[in-house]
């Protein structure tokens, strides 16, 4: 089974896409959450490697029951499904408020003159820290899928660049790994979601709720090799409207220079994966990942 099993574009055509940002200008996000509660179950039904790896998600890292299983995984995609219909009020100009927990850290990083990276994953909802985070004094680097929509790719890149956002594009030739390097010599942010593996085969294995599975090594070889500031980042969804962002540094200078040079990348991924852990046991339904993220052949 190959690591690439996600395809990191947005459900649904362009215009389907359009249309959802028109009806957003003029209808509330929240009344759209309703139909969402009817269409989950034939998503469900007819995507079955989604639902097999959410499943399994319930089953085997959260140790439920069948009932309790099968009832996680409607939650789970309910869940994303107003999170992506956020994504799009957004994209139609709609407002959230959020509540954030270590903001101190970030704007510690955004006032100082060196750069940094902001590892985020595929939980809650990531995308929209570039418009509940405020770096105007510092230029925020996505680094984001080149197999998006172009109906997605403009509605970001028009709300992205009134928020000082730059995008860097994932590329097939590793080229995006230069712009990462060139961004953080400037002095920029770069944000990752480093809970996927892409790019570059090389990969770290580590412990998530109790399962071994496989990390992207490269922000955290990119980090240890440029000895940069990193912090953990997660958007969780709390009420319809309202986000909680939790802001937290991974290592501070004194307990990464402890490490020995050729063992950081490894630490550095060991404490991304543990920050990650919490968050996820946090909020076990917001977990995003819908392809067989530990890699089993487990029966169901």
């Amino acid at each position: 089974m190959e690591h690439n099993e996600w395809t990191g574009r947005t459900d649904g055509t362009p215009w389907m896409q359009r249309t959802l940002i028109a009806i957003f200008r003029y209808v509330d996000v929240r009344l759209m959450y309703v139909p969402m509660a009817f269409v989950v179950p034939f998503y469900m039904l007819f995507s079955r490697r989604s639902y097999r790896a959410i499943y399994d998600y319930y089953r085997h890292s959260l140790h439920k029951g069948p009932l309790r299983a099968f009832c996680g995984v409607y939650a789970n995609h309910f869940a994303f499904g107003k999170v992506v219909l956020d994504r799009f009020a957004l994209y139609a100009g709609r407002k959230f408020t959020s509540e954030i927990e270590g903001n101190d850290y970030f704007l510690s990083l955004v006032q100082s003159g060196e750069g940094g990276i902001i590892l985020g994953s595929h939980t809650g909802n990531f995308e929209i820290c570039g418009y509940l985070l405020h770096s105007t004094g510092k230029r925020l680097n996505a680094v984001v899928s080149a197999d998006e929509t172009k109906t997605v790719q403009a509605a970001r890149s028009k709300l992205w660049g009134n928020h000082n956002i730059g995008i860097i594009t994932v590329s097939d030739d590793l080229s995006h790994i230069f712009d990462i390097h060139a961004a953080l010599s400037r002095g920029e942010l770069v944000c990752i979601a480093s809970d996927r593996v892409f790019g570059s085969p090389k990969t770290t294995r580590q412990t998530l709720l109790d399962r071994p599975a496989d990390f992207p090594m490269g922000p955290f070889a990119i980090a240890a090799s440029l000895h940069v500031p990193v912090l953990t980042l997660f958007v969780m969804k709390e009420t319809r409207l309202r986000y909680r962002i939790f802001v937290q540094p991974l290592a501070d200078d004194a307990t990464l220079s402890a490490v020995p040079r050729q063992r950081r990348p490894e630490f550095l991924a060991s404490r991304y994966v543990a920050h990650l852990d919490k968050m996820v046991r946090r909020y076990p339904n917001q977990w995003f990942n819908y392809y067989d993220f530990w890699r089993t052949n487990q029966a169901l």
